[in-house]
């Protein structure tokens, strides 16, 4: 065999040899996985019913199933502009609670044919706005007494200024209150409640107006007699009033620092640096607690029955409050201290 011959032979055998490393190559590449089927979307059918007279108002279809209760609410809106996402009310049921505008469509306990219960709850105004009409009413009702303008007392008075020290400070911590909720309701609250409806403002604004009037009325009259420790009885509610109003602006700081702006996600308070926190070992709500101590202090101070009566009934009311907050946070969160009470440490 010459040598041309041996040299095709060796090509034709490393060829044949590159083939089949090639081939054995190819096949033991993994295969390219087919192209996953696109996941069937399950629309949800949607019917809003009128509560009361059980009529079809609408029937929404096509609805995504991560559609919110708000989303709802907004599409509703299109076909019935004058009830905006505030003024609407969706129930599952016409007994049951009111559904949250956070709520997920595929998440209620409804088929893919849901049934809502629609209720109109009225014109609404922001709980900033109705805030600041509960504080600012207040604080021009007492000046106006404070001041005796005309037709408050006899005419004699009018524009009178009080011989008693304890009439200007008192007026001075009364304005200094409501000031203050002004201020941390501009610049300090995250208000979670979004709206209130409008005939509640009436009510809620008649009680602080006409007992900031009740105990204006008393406080600054000509005959108001100055309390019965005389200074000394003074100096303490004014402790007591400074004192708690700091710890009440501080919590309120506190609870505002818990969470970012627009989230929603709720968080158990801690104490924090500020010694004035640290009631939160102790108590769910120490705000409610710091508020009724500015009261306290401030009817020690004037020694005055509308004040202490106010002091009383807000007594209650926050107590109804602070027990609402308590339990909630009970329920919601198990890892919560069960030192805490829910307004006074080991009593209440």
């Amino acid at each position: 065999m010459g040598l041309n011959s041996i040299m095709d032979v060796l090509a034709l055998e490393a060829k044949s040899a590159n083939g089949a490393d090639a081939e054995k190559k190819s096949s033991s590449r993994p295969k390219p996985k087919p192209p996953k089927k696109a996941k069937r979307i399950v629309y949800f059918e949607v019917e809003i019913v009128d509560s009361k007279t059980k009529e079809k108002l609408l029937l929404l279809d096509k609805v995504e199933p991560t559609a919110t209760v708000f989303d709802i609410k907004a599409l509703f809106q299109k076909s019935y502009p004058k009830w905006y996402p505030a003024r609407q009310s969706l129930r599952l049921d016409p007994k049951a609670r009111c559904l949250r505008d956070e709520e997920i469509l595929q998440t209620l306990p409804v088929g893919t044919t849901a049934s809502f219960y629609f209720s109109d709850l009225g014109p609404q105004l922001t709980w900033g706005t109705v805030f600041l009409a509960e504080c600012v009413g207040p604080l021009v009702i007492y000046l106006m007494f404070y001041f005796h303008l005309p037709f408050i007392y006899s005419p004699k008075y009018d524009f009178t200024s009080s011989k008693h020290w304890v009439v200007h400070l008192a007026c001075m911590c009364h304005s200094f209150h409501y000031i203050k909720r002004i201020l941390e309701t501009l610049f300090v609250h995250r208000i979670s409640h979004g709206t209130m409806p409008l005939r509640n403002i009436f009510k809620n604004c008649g009680y602080y107006w006409c007992t900031a009037a009740w105990m204006a009325y008393y406080i600054n009259h000509p005959l108001y007699t100055t309390p019965y420790y005389g200074q000394q009885q003074v100096n303490t509610g004014l402790y007591i009033f400074l004192f708690c109003q700091v710890g009440n602006f501080s919590i309120h700081v506190a609870l505002r620092n818990l969470k970012p702006p627009g989230s929603k996600i709720k968080k158990i308070p801690y104490p924090t640096k500020n010694p004035f926190t640290w009631m939160f070992w102790l108590v769910s709500c120490p705000n409610y607690t710091y508020e009724m101590g500015s009261w306290i202090g401030f009817t020690v101070m004037t020694q005055c029955v509308p004040v202490a009566f106010f002091t009383l009934v807000a007594f209650i009311q926050m107590t109804v409050w602070a027990k609402g907050k308590h339990c909630g946070y009970l329920k919601e969160f198990r890892d919560y201290p069960t030192l805490r009470s829910s307004i006074l440490p080991f009593i209440l």
